[in-house]
């Protein structure tokens, strides 16, 4: 977990434990009932350095192809790296992933039953991450794929336990969803470059847990984890003859020409804090 995401998260949660002393002076805590409120914390996402971009060589919609040089050596053979290329060859190096910050608003409702509380929630906000992968040819060029978080929501359940002086451990899981920017740079000057759906739709899924506590009879704060997976991969590369030579390893597959792509899974994952005003 990274460090930016400890502090914060450490100091709410010593707030959280301390709280219940606040909320009992305000009577038998009750959980039920409707809320609106926000977070504020920070998204990251896994590192992948085995991340490739893929080729489909023959044009039948399947990326799993090898582009070729006239000798039939992978004209891919530099390698890839997990972010956005520094320069034309593979020991250039690549700068990182950007994590970043991000905030949230939500609206939800709990229904308490004795000590076990249920609930649905909803939440929109911003990110701010992006993701990039760079491959590396033979020429020396570089391709490079970048994804980028314009916004995010997602739509959770809740199941909780409190205590009696108002402290609700949880865990949570729904249907997520962002709509992710996609962006391509090459070093390559010769082939001509054609992006489709260069915004596209994520839908996935996320799950976590979090603590939340009532400071007054219309408070709460907590603090929460979230697992995000976002479904993507519409977004291609279609690389044309331009005016490079009849050799070219791009004019000499089976198509004369590829499209370019690359993993279609989008993990992300956030730490942040809440507070909600509960009517």
């Amino acid at each position: 977990m990274k460090l930016i995401a400890i502090a914060p998260l450490g100091a709410t949660l010593a707030f959280v434990l301390a709280a219940p002393a606040i909320a009992q002076d305000n009577g038998p805590v009750d959980w039920t009932g409707p809320y609106i409120g926000g977070s504020f914390g920070y998204n990251w996402q896994k590192k992948d350095g085995a991340e490739h971009l893929r080729f489909d060589t023959d044009g039948d919609g399947e990326y799993k192809d090898v582009v070729r040089l006239p000798s039939g050596d992978d004209a891919f053979s530099r390698g890839t790296c997990g972010g956005a290329a520094r320069g034309r060859n593979r020991t250039d190096g690549c700068n990182g992933d950007k994590d970043a910050i991000g905030w949230m608003g939500h609206i939800g409702y709990d229904q308490q039953f004795g000590n076990i509380v249920a609930g649905v929630v909803a939440e929109a906000g911003k990110a701010y991450i992006s993701d990039s992968v760079s491959e590396f040819s033979t020429t020396p060029a570089f391709y490079t794929m970048t994804r980028r978080i314009n916004y995010n929501a997602n739509l959770r359940a809740r199941l909780g336990v409190t205590t009696d002086s108002g402290i609700m451990p949880y865990i949570t899981g729904g249907l997520a969803y962002a709509k992710v920017k996609n962006s391509f740079a090459t070093s390559n000057g010769a082939n001509s470059f054609t992006a489709f759906d260069r915004k596209e739709d994520g839908w996935g899924w996320t799950m976590g847990g979090g603590l939340e506590a009532k400071v007054s009879k219309n408070f709460s704060i907590g603090a929460r984890y979230l697992w995000t997976r976002y479904n993507v991969g519409d977004y291609r590369v279609d690389v044309g003859a331009g005016t490079a030579p009849a050799n070219n390893p791009f004019r000499i597959t089976p198509s004369g020409g590829a499209s370019i792509n690359r993993g279609d899974k989008f993990d992300t994952q956030s730490v942040m804090v809440t507070t909600s005003f509960r009517f």
